[in-house]
């Protein structure tokens, strides 16, 4: 595959690239839903294609074809040049790139049962089975389970002599029930709504998972919902579960700290960020027990990798450290603009068809000190949150909101009532400044994230965000 790219990179030098690279992939995926009775979704994909990427007078220029033809992939290096030679027209600044070493090296996702020598026959067969315990109540009209499977083979090149190959793979699935009475509908998820937990692995999660062994309890706590009270109005203390907590920090600290969005240069699916440069190295974000640390290399992440679309080497670096703003998820074009001597290595994009751009990196909350007992204990009349169920938050990723599946009221210590139609209210930094507990490694997971929508034209990425319960003082809660 290498020998078919290094021909690319010579015709944009030839006419007039000062930068090129190149990013050949090869996907495999496979998509399944069993909802009732019956199969919804049985998608099996096979993708092949390279995007040509350059800079022509400091601007960029990218082209991308399926077509693996010697006279195709020509046509579309001498696009690319051609289109940056357009773009310079108009362009103010020119690109600056961070420097990076060439790397030449060979990257894989590390797996124990390959996911796609599952036959689709055993599959289905768990799934249906998932299926038909979640309805064994007639309440229950929709029950459904899903596994979606990716693998993504790359070869980059640059013209500055990286030589990268990388096999990326994850795996994943869940399982939900909708039920329903004369007076409600409710839902109830597991191990997480939108389709369920997802990671780096191959198919040792689905058996670690224990479809058949948690559908049971899936399809009781949906059915007592119905019957639930309302969550009461007011203010409260809560515990986010860990998977509700992985989307509070998708929201309100991922995508705020995404450089382009810091310096204006994105605006789409959500806006900006209130989190600009001037904030670096002093802002309190949070209290001092929040240090989130982003992490390319961490194992089992759906961000994971060897290196970034930008041919960057994986990294781990602070975003926010006992409470203080220290960090930003960057690429080689706008690292100097932080004064950072090298990118962050978080530029991805969504297939070879689309050009790279700066993407939330695996970004976690690290563990604290108490163990879960305890802090139930010390939280007598908080409610423990789990479970997203809807989420909105503001053009500047200040104001949000939040709802969940369930939320028990914490009662001697336990679970007590189950209150119904949950949420809570906050504004980021006052948020994440009343965070005074957070549980240890014990309770830590990575969460993963398989429909992170940015750019526009849109693009899909994935990456997992690793948590543990943890508390917040005085929440409001409710519908208010």
């Amino acid at each position: 595959m290498f020998d078919r790219l290094f021909p690319l990179l010579e015709t944009a030098r030839i006419k007039g690239a000062s930068y090129a690279d190149v990013r050949l992939i090869h996907t495999r995926s496979e998509d399944l839903t069993v909802r009732n009775e019956a199969i919804s979704r049985l998608d099996q994909a096979e993708t092949l294609g390279y995007g040509v990427r350059v800079l022509v007078n400091g601007a960029w220029g990218f082209a991308s074809c399926d077509e693996m033809t010697s006279e195709a992939m020509q046509r579309t290096a001498a696009l690319a040049v051609q289109i940056g030679k357009a773009s310079s027209t108009a362009n103010r600044t020119p690109v600056r790139l961070a420097p990076e070493e060439p790397h030449v090296d060979i990257w894989q996702m590390p797996f124990v049962i390959d996911p796609f020598s599952v036959s689709l026959d055993d599959k289905l067969d768990l799934l249906f089975s998932t299926v038909k315990i979640l309805r064994k109540d007639p309440r229950i009209k929709v029950g459904r389970a899903d596994l979606v499977i990716r693998e993504e083979q790359q070869w980059f090149v640059n013209s500055e002599g990286s030589r990268i190959e990388q096999i990326l793979l994850s795996t994943g699935g869940g399982m939900q029930v909708m039920a329903v009475d004369e007076h409600d509908v409710q839902v109830r998820s597991y191990p997480c709504s939108f389709r369920g937990q997802h990671k780096g692995m191959g198919y040792e999660l689905i058996h670690a998972l224990d479809f058949l062994g948690n559908a049971p309890r899936v399809r009781d706590e949906g059915l007592a919902l119905l019957t639930a009270p309302v969550c009461p109005e007011g203010t409260r203390d809560v515990i986010l579960s860990a998977d509700q907590l992985a989307l509070q920090i998708h929201e309100s600290v991922g995508h705020p700290t995404e450089l382009d969005r810091v310096l204006g240069m994105e605006a789409n699916y959500a806006g900006t960020s209130f989190a600009t440069t001037d904030k670096l190295g002093h802002f309190r974000y949070g209290s001092p027990q929040v240090t989130l640390m982003a992490d390319s290399t961490v194992p089992t992440g759906l961000a994971t990798a060897g290196y970034d679309d930008d041919g960057v080497a994986a990294q781990r670096w602070p975003i926010v450290q006992e409470g203080i703003l220290r960090g930003y998820a960057t690429n080689r074009e706008l690292a100097d603009e932080i004064h950072e001597p090298r990118s962050r290595g978080a530029n991805r994009a969504d297939g070879f068809s689309n050009i790279p751009i700066v993407r939330i990196p695996n970004l976690s909350l690290m563990p604290g000190s108490w163990e879960l007992n305890d802090l139930l204990a010390d939280s007598d009349g908080a409610l423990l949150l789990e479970s997203n169920k809807s989420w909105s938050i503001d053009q500047r990723r200040l104001n949000f909101q939040f709802g969940c599946e369930t939320a028990w009221e914490i009662q001697g210590g336990k679970r007590g009532t189950l209150y119904k139609n949950a949420s809570y209210q906050g504004v980021t930094p006052q948020f994440w400044n009343s965070c005074d507990a957070v549980c240890n490694h014990r309770y830590w997971d990575l969460w993963g994230v398989i429909n992170c929508g940015k750019g526009q034209p849109g693009q899909r990425a994935e990456m997992s965000h690793g948590v543990s319960p943890a508390r917040f003082r005085k929440a409001a809660v409710g519908i208010r």
